[in-house]
This record gives C-alpha cells, structure tokens and sequence, in this order.
C-alpha cells in the first residue's frame, strides 16, 4: 500500500508540471497533442485570473465575429437587391453593414492577445500552485526512526 501511495504521488506531481499549455496559430497544445477550447477552458478553471482573461478573449471572439458576419450579409443582401430590383443601390442596409464591418475591427483586434495573457498567467501561476516559491525544490526523501520507515515530501 504504501508503495502504490508513494508511487501515485510521484505520478500526480509528475503530471502536474505536465499541464503547461501553448498556443500556436490559434490552437491549444499540451505536451505536443492539440486540446480543445473546452479542454484549455478546464484546464484554466484553476486559475480565477486566466479563466477570466480567456472568458474576455473567447467573448471578445464570439462578438466580434457576430458584428462581422452580420455586416458582411447586410452588405450582400443589399448589393443583391440591388441587382435584381430597379431600387436604390446603397441604401440604408449597405451602411449598417458596412458600420458593422468597420466596428468589429477593433472588438477582433485583441482577442488573441487577451488569450495568450491568459494562458502565460496560466502558466507563470502553476509553479508557485505546485509549492515551487522562492525557487525552492520539491524534495521526496525517505526516512526512518523508531517507528519504521516513511516518505517524507517537502515543497
């Protein structure tokens, strides 16, 4: 029993400096494999801060998306009765479309850099979480006394 303890606290420590995510071209890596948004959002729930950061980034993502998508089919719906029918080309739709376009440059603008805030704060806060401050070691050493043997774990 107690070597299946010591063994299991070795692997959960060892899998705990495991959980260092990156990102590359707007995708989420830990250990080399690709994780989900739900995953990385997981993994981030133990960090207020980096959970918060990334919630802004991903709603920054969602509406800045929302604006764009919905200007540019205000644009191509205007542009297409326009066409079709003897009305007038830009009308009011073509400008809400177009204001719509030019307001969600700069919604989109910062969302990667809020989620890349995020997973560093993520990152830098999984040391001192893990017992390592002041660059101080975690030590595992085997002890004995009257009483037997033991494990002792120092962070």
């Amino acid at each position: 029993m107690k070597k299946l303890f010591t063994l299991l606290s070795f692997l959960f420590v060892m899998s705990a400096f495991a959980q260092k995510i990156t990102m590359e071209r707007g995708k989420f890596y830990v250990k080399g494999e690709q994780i989900s948004t739900y995953e990385t959002k997981q993994l981030l729930k133990s960090n207020y801060e980096a959970s918060t950061l990334f919630k802004k980034g991903k709603t920054k993502e969602g509406v800045g998306g929302f604006l764009l998508g919905f200007g540019i089919a205000m644009v191509a719906g205007d542009a297409v009765v326009g066409l079709v029918s003897d009305t007038e080309y830009p009308s009011a739709m073509t400008y809400i479309g177009s204001t719509s376009i030019i307001a969600s440059i700069p919604v989109l603008s910062g969302r990667t850099k809020k989620i890349k805030q995020a997973i560093d704060v993520y990152n830098n806060g999984l040391e001192p979480t893990l017992g390592y401050q002041n660059n101080s070691r975690l030590e595992m050493n085997v002890v004995a006394n009257s009483n037997g043997y033991g494990l002792q774990i120092r962070f």
